[in-house]
């Protein structure tokens, strides 16, 4: 990785490219993921790149549901491993969730290296035989019968649209983290967080962590997905209307 100087106004974004890169070469994410990786960022300059009061609110919510939750997954994609690996672990350790990974591109080297990057960081991952659990017909749709087959909640950072879509109607909770409230995944899933992965995740692991402390009973909640989408959207509005000051 180059030396990027820390005084960099875009410091933190010149470094996760490079971890993208990074993690391209060596087989953890495929190209294409580095053309989805751009998108999700471009949407993160319209929320001043930092998590809004909203998002903050979904992931709070997200907590309680993982913790609710009789047997909850967290589905790791090649993207999301590269750039949260430690999050996640911090996550499955506050959550008691399951950790399976789940590639579009996937291959049997992709999977070992993607897994590896995870158990790297601490993550205990599930493996185990495949199989088409979900009615899609490409390589999204193969998973553990008895992992996100079996899942009743399911948190799935840099989601693909269609898998969202497809999880809910086989009438599980998904939570999804993707920057664009506008797309399929926010509007189609149970919990859209609206946040960027690396934020998202540790304050849904401190969330997790708070009210296991307090020893609080906690049960599924009510969500409605559709209000962090349309606040998501007014954030985005508020942003823009003063980008200009």
């Amino acid at each position: 990785m180059s030396d990027i100087p820390k005084s960099h106004p875009r410091y933190q974004s010149l470094v996760t490219r490079e971890q993208l890169v990074a993690s391209a070469k060596s087989g953890v994410v495929s190209m294409e993921g580095l053309t989805s990786h751009g998108r999700g960022e471009a949407f993160d300059y319209l929320f001043g790149e930092k998590t809004s009061a909203s998002a903050l609110a979904a992931e709070k919510l997200a907590a309680r549901v993982l913790l609710a939750a009789k047997h909850p997954v967290l589905s790791i994609n090649g993207n999301t491993a590269a750039l949260a690996a430690k999050e996640i672990a911090l996550l499955q350790k506050a959550s008691g969730a399951e950790v399976e990974v789940n590639l579009f591109h996937r291959t049997e080297e992709r999977m070992i290296l993607v897994s590896g990057v995870l158990e790297k960081a601490g993550c205990v991952v599930s493996k185990g035989p495949v199989e088409r659990c979900v009615p899609l017909p490409h390589d999204r749709g193969l998973c553990r019968p008895d992992g996100i087959g079996t899942a009743d909640v399911v948190l799935v950072p840099l989601e693909d649209g269609d898998r969202c879509e497809a999880l809910v109607s086989m009438g599980k909770r998904v939570i999804t983290v993707d920057l664009n409230p506008i797309d399929r995944t926010s509007k189609t899933a149970t919990l859209p967080i609206v946040d960027e992965v690396t934020r998202a995740l540790p304050n849904i692991a401190k969330e997790c962590d708070r009210l296991r402390a307090s020893g609080e009973k906690v049960t599924m909640p009510e969500i409605d997905g559709n209000y962090f989408v349309r606040q998501a959207v007014k954030e985005i509005q508020e942003f823009l209307s003063h980008a200009l000051d």
